[in-house]
């Protein structure tokens, strides 16, 4: 029971050691994540048509 009782004092006492993120941060990452999601799809998108081109050319 006596580590039990430390394990919870100590991730209590990590806890507050937590930095968490501005309001700013989080929304630029936000941004950033959303724009490169929508850039890779892009790629991805361009890749697979002209794919899907050479092998309609092909069959």
């Amino acid at each position: 029971m006596k580590k039990i009782l430390d394990f919870f004092k100590s991730v209590r006492s990590e806890w507050f050691k937590i930095v968490w993120p501005s309001r700013d941060t989080v929304i630029r990452a936000t941004i950033m994540i959303l724009v490169f999601s929508g850039a890779a799809a892009l790629f991805f998108f361009i890749v697979d048509s002209i794919l899907n081109a050479i092998v309609g050319w092909i069959f």
